[in-house]
């Protein structure tokens, strides 16, 4: 099996750093140092080597070092699958992020081509009991790690939808204006439900069988108020078609892609991941990422690169050395945060460690 790993990072004017080089040799890296220091922020750098919009969603401006506000860029090497890259992604004030791989502009798409990056942050915990629109971005995140396509997918029918919803919003009737934007989405969103139905059943696989300290889950895909929503090209433009009178009383679409939701069961339980206890729930998340790194692995040819954000906090020693084990036997680099080298023990040897400080030069990050 091949590896998957950032062997150089460079940060400048990303966030707090002003400027930050890392050197690394595979290992998971274990990041700590006091809240508020830029843990979180080197995540995000490396978290923006895969496409979108990072584990913080944020906009291109919002990232840029303040109050200098010069635009940001982020340089890493990358070791992929036998073969090493140099990556550079940047933005310029006022102006869309930009993407380099081995001194050639390349789309975010061609990111997901030679990089495979899964995280867990804090925000996620509450995912089983907030809206679903965060469960459509997590099993997105999920089918986009083994389909890079499935972005572009996306933007496609969001486009296509927003130019429905226009018509709809204007009291449009005449059907010749809705043909075109309901075959545009149709097409797009049969692509995009057979995309995310073929990543749930590779995390599922990875799941059955697997040695794992952590419980598992039963995952599946249902539209409101667990309706079915059509998922071949046919099915959706005929639902498109014959929704039309409902959506323009409602001023949007009301049916399609956009509106599943990810139901998990709690498998060893049978109960709904919502109904179990907040630490129940956390140890669900972490089972999910490591079967995706699972069937990653399998499926890409090497582990994918793991962003862990506070994960070891909630975790008591057993479990900790339980995940700790799990991420090295996988292979995979993990970039893990805390504040106290403490959390890190059962790692040892098997990690570098970066220490963070919140002074305001180079020298606030240290590595041993």
């Amino acid at each position: 099996m091949g590896s998957l790993a950032v062997t150089a990072l460079t940060l400048s004017h990303f966030r707090s750093h002003r400027t930050a080089r890392l050197a690394l040799d595979g290992r998971p890296i274990a990041i700590h140092g006091p809240n508020g220091a830029g843990k979180t922020n080197i995540l995000e750098a490396v978290s923006l080597l895969s496409p979108g919009r990072g584990l913080r969603r944020a906009a291109a401006d919002d990232i840029a070092r303040k109050p200098e506000s010069l635009g940001w860029k982020v340089t890493a090497d990358l070791e992929s699958l036998h073969r090493t890259h140099e990556v550079e992604t940047w933005a310029e004030p006022g102006a869309a992020r930009q993407v380099r791989i081995d001194g050639k502009t390349a789309t975010q798409t061609a990111l997901g081509r030679i990089a495979r990056v899964l995280w867990l942050v804090p925000a996620m915990d509450r995912l089983w009991i907030e809206g679903a629109d965060g469960r459509r971005r997590f099993v997105d995140r999920m089918t986009l790690s083994f389909e890079p396509g499935h972005a572009d997918a996306t933007l496609t029918y969001e486009k296509a939808m927003r130019e429905r919803n226009r018509l709809l919003k204007d009291q449009v009737i005449d059907p010749i204006w809705y043909g075109a934007l309901e075959a545009q989405m149709a097409a797009a969103g049969a692509e995009i439900a057979a995309n995310r139905a073929e990543a749930l059943v590779r995390v599922a696989a990875a799941q059955d069988g697997a040695v794992t300290a952590f419980p598992t889950a039963d995952l599946a895909l249902t539209g409101p108020d667990d309706s079915m929503i059509p998922e071949t090209e046919a099915a959706l433009a005929a639902a498109f078609r014959d929704g039309r009178s409902r959506d323009m009383s409602a001023g949007r679409t009301l049916i399609g892609p956009h509106r599943a939701d990810l139901t998990a069961i709690y498998a060893a339980k049978g109960i709904e991941a919502r109904q179990s206890s907040t630490g129940e729930q956390k140890a669900l998340l972490i089972s999910l990422i490591l079967a995706n790194a699972r069937a990653l692995a399998d499926y890409f040819g090497a582990p994918p690169i793991l962003l862990l954000d506070e994960v070891a906090a909630h975790l008591d020693a057993g479990r900790r050395r339980a995940l700790y084990d799990e991420i090295c036997t996988l292979g995979a680099q993990a970039w893990m945060t805390g504040t106290g080298v403490e959390l890190f023990e059962a790692l040892a040897a098997r990690a570098q460690y970066v220490g963070v400080s919140e002074t305001d030069s180079i020298s606030n990050i240290t590595m041993c």
